[in-house]
């Protein structure tokens, strides 16, 4: 049996959609590697909460590539799933650039806000994180966590005070300039 749009017999077009989705994925995961540069240039206050929504984004397009690629195999409809998995593949690239243009363009005066440390996270892996847990000056929050240089980090510890350099973003992030001393 010949497919009429693609002229291909079930096992050659199965193996064509199964090359696709590898090679999408590829361009998915290269856009997860990106999305955390301008994390680290432009650290947006948000971070953990826009960390968890890529994660969710994360697993659920694995989930969706792999169970795409069991339904092929099986010879089953993978149509719909095909759709869904192309429109999150660039959902990273999507968040990376708004994060980079956000941060790099935006001309905002920076606002110096005064703060306590209250705690310190490092998470050591392959891009290492370092976070300054500080009382927030936001509404309707107690706590702020801020990713800091390695060399922030090092040189604030609990109960210091601090002063945090904030810009508003030019769309609407808030991200850290900076950490200083008093």
């Amino acid at each position: 049996m010949v497919c009429e749009n693609c002229g291909m017999n079930p096992a050659e077009a199965s193996r064509a959609m199964r090359r696709s989705l590898v090679n999408r994925f590829g361009v998915f995961l290269l856009g997860v590697v990106a999305f955390f540069v301008p994390c680290f240039f432009y650290p947006p206050l948000e971070l953990d909460e826009i960390l968890v929504f890529v994660g969710v984004v994360f697993f659920s397009t694995i989930a969706l590539a792999m169970w795409a690629e069991r339904r092929s195999i099986r010879g089953q409809e993978v149509e719909l799933l095909k759709h869904i998995f192309h429109g999150l593949v660039p959902i990273p690239w999507l968040l990376g650039a708004l994060l980079l243009i956000n941060g790099s363009l935006d001309r905002s005066a920076p606002r110096d806000v005064e703060s306590t440390v209250v705690s310190r996270l490092a998470v050591p892996g392959l891009l290492p994180m370092h976070q300054l847990i500080v009382k927030s000056w936001r509404e309707g929050r107690s706590l702020e966590r801020l990713a800091v240089t390695r060399q922030d980090f090092d040189r604030f510890q609990v109960g210091a005070r601090v002063i945090v350099r904030v810009e508003d973003g030019l769309v609407g992030i808030p991200w850290i300039f900076g950490v200083y001393n008093p």
